[in-house]
């Protein structure tokens, strides 16, 4: 057992010893230290004696070295680990790197609360002639399209839809000027955490409010733009916490149906499919699950890129088959992009989130013993970012090029080389989804059910964290598909207890590798163990919160508090044309702009790497002896905690 520090009443006197009769001394300064040192004639150095906690070696043991001895507790200035408990020494004595941790840690949750980069934004002259007004506690319920945005939580100084949102409160005089420079006055808490980019048709924040005006959600929307509104604000109980009483949170996620296609048989993804498969003896299998869309990159090449290669002599045709599905490295048109396209090209791919992989610690696939979550996953999801960005950049850039038209001059087989991969989203774009396949999808989704540890899916936990277990109640896939500007989509909505940061766009990105690969479902169950694995986001252009759901605080709120339920219902009207207009509208316009989800999976197939080769018939194995590439920073796109929950 530690012992205790003396309390202050003890200081400086003397009392009975158990231990021989010896009395307790304090720092040799006591009649019995002064005579022991004076018989023994080695306590003659003061500064010896005050080290040694009495300096009587001989005249009784409690008094002794140290005071180690069974009377005295009091070990000096010496030993300052005997002064406190173990796990108190420890945290005072942290090693380097935790000390770094914590320290950015601290940064994190500053940011998280508003306090960097807060200013006050009015004078004293301006508070004191504004007058006190009484303040409520309100659950504001919100929509908003997160582009533009990064992420729903205040950071600073960033762009953020709370940010805004707090703004426009200060604006229209439901946060009084006193406490306009810190949210944290106003004790704001959002429900769920979006990430960059993503959209919310509904979303709570709780907070106090001036809210006696009654045109008060008008004046609100008056001072927010037209992407982001309050639909209503309802009273609360004083102690009412929108995160945590939350009981589930509905998601949507709209991904094109052309995601759900086998990676192009040319590319090293889809040759090493192949390969495994012949291995492990299942090419049959293989060709079973990918039945309905065997002959699609047959069709593609007869009818959309061999009338572009026919024009072209037999040279250049050779030159640019050689490039198509060349690495990033062999590819004659990365040398000749004009450093300014690259530029913004390289702008754009950072915006739109690509995929990412573990460090070369933690790529390893290790059994049972967790590493720690710094050493895991830090940089797991963004430190292959250096290695694919090249790549990144030509296709982003091949897009822009189709959009627009080049400014620079282009060689002809890079004009031959754009056309032809223009060509295959053309054809990617007319793919329709079988029923065979989109049942496939619901089968993955139904694996999700259920309590999952998913530290595979998030940052910065490990297997052995109790909050990397959630549970996921229905993962549906939408019966009918939809089209927009000649693409199909699907609708998947989870409905979960609370997600965790990236959770839902690495669920989603885990299906679609699994249905595109021809993959044995049950590797989703691996992804559930101790074993660390790379499982890539899916773009957050599709992802959308539809709702989170009340129901235990609204029967309380009724019956206890006498208060209105926390219910969207009443808003459906307003949020279905704000959802068409501001979130659906704009993602098939930016997927139509952009080509995402097109780049993306492009990224994965040619991304020469066995990072993603768990989705191959040799599962784990085949990933096991990766080696990450350079590391790289990841500040998980910009948004402030990158260990918190997305909602």
């Amino acid at each position: 057992m530690a012992d205790n520090p003396p309390t202050a009443a003890s200081v400086g006197q003397t009392g009975n010893s158990k231990s021989n009769g010896t009395q307790e001394t304090n720092s040799g300064n006591t009649a019995s230290g002064d005579r022991n040192r004076n018989q023994r004639g080695r306590g003659g150095r003061p500064g010896r004696a005050n080290q040694r906690g009495g300096g009587s070696r001989g005249g009784g043991r409690g008094g002794g070295r140290d005071s180690r001895g069974h009377g005295s507790k009091d070990r000096g200035s010496r030993d300052k680990r005997g002064e406190m408990g173990r796990g108190e020494w420890a945290k005072g004595n942290l090693d380097k790197r935790k000390r770094n941790d914590e320290e950015q840690a601290a940064k994190r949750r500053k940011a998280n609360n508003g306090d960097a980069g807060a200013e006050p934004q009015f004078s004293k002259e301006e508070i004191d002639a504004e007058g006190r007004k009484p303040k409520r506690k309100v659950a504001v319920m919100i929509g908003y399209a997160g582009s533009g945005y990064k992420g729903m939580q205040i950071n600073g100084d960033e762009k953020t839809i709370e940010r805004d949102i707090f703004k426009a409160f200060v604006a229209a005089g439901a946060i009084s000027k006193a406490n306009a420079d810190d949210p944290k006055k106003s004790s704001l808490v959002r429900c769920a955490r979006t990430d960059k980019g993503v959209h919310a048709a509904g979303n709570v924040i709780s907070l106090k409010l001036i809210v006696e005006e009654p045109d008060i959600i008008e004046r609100i929307n008056e001072n927010l733009p037209p992407q982001i509104r309050v639909w209503g604000i309802e009273r609360t109980n004083g102690s009412f916490s929108c995160y945590q009483t939350c009981d589930s949170r509905w998601y949507e996620y709209l991904i094109p149906t052309y995601s759900f296609l086998p990676p192009h048989p040319e590319s090293f993804l889809g040759k090493k499919i192949v390969e495994s498969a012949e291995r492990e003896g299942i090419f049959e299998t293989l060709q079973s699950r990918q039945e309905d869309v065997a002959d699609f990159w047959k069709v593609t090449e007869e009818t959309y890129v061999k009338p572009i290669l026919e024009r072209l002599d037999p040279e250049l045709r050779e030159a640019v088959i050689t490039a198509l599905h060349s690495s990033v490295e062999d590819d004659p048109t990365v040398k000749s992009i004009p450093k300014t396209e690259t530029a913004e090209a390289k702008l754009k791919v950072e915006e739109m989130e690509g995929i990412e992989q573990t460090n070369p610690e933690s790529s390893d696939i290790k059994e049972a013993s967790p590493t720690p979550a710094k050493e895991k996953s830090e940089q797991e999801d963004a430190d292959n970012e250096a290695t694919i960005k090249k790549e990144a950049v030509v296709a982003e850039y091949d897009i822009k090029v189709e959009q627009q038209g080049s400014k620079s001059v282009l060689s002809p087989v890079e004009v031959a080389i754009k056309e032809v991969k223009a060509a295959y989203i053309v054809a990617k774009k007319a793919y329709r989804i079988s029923a065979s396949r989109r049942e496939r999808v619901q089968e993955a989704l139904n694996n999700y059910v259920g309590t999952r540890n998913f530290h595979n899916y998030t940052i910065q936990k490990t297997f052995s964290d109790p909050s990397a277990k959630r549970v996921i109640r229905s993962f549906k896939v939408g019966p009918d598909p939809i089209i927009i500007n000649d693409t199909e989509w699907l609708s998947l909505k989870v409905h979960g207890q609370s997600f965790m940061m990236h959770q839902i766009r690495k669920m989603v990105a885990m299906v679609a590798l699994i249905v595109r690969c021809g993959s044995n479902i049950s590797i989703m169950n691996d992804s559930y163990g101790a074993a660390n694995i790379s499982i890539p986001k899916a773009p957050g252009l599709g992802l959308l919160l539809e709702r989170p759901v009340f129901d235990s605080y609204n029967q309380k709120a009724v019956n206890e508090f006498s208060r209105e339920k926390i219910n969207f219902d009443k808003y459906q009207k307003e949020m279905d044309e704000f959802k068409q207009r501001e979130i659906y509208d704009r993602i098939f316009r930016e997927e139509e702009r952009d080509h995402q989800f097109h780049a993306f999976f492009h990224h994965i197939d040619h991304f020469r790497s066995d990072y993603f080769l768990w989705v191959t018939a040799e599962g784990l194995s085949a990933a096991k002896h990766s080696k990450a590439p350079g590391r790289t920073d990841d500040n998980s796109d910009g948004e402030a905690d990158v260990n918190g929950e997305e909602g």
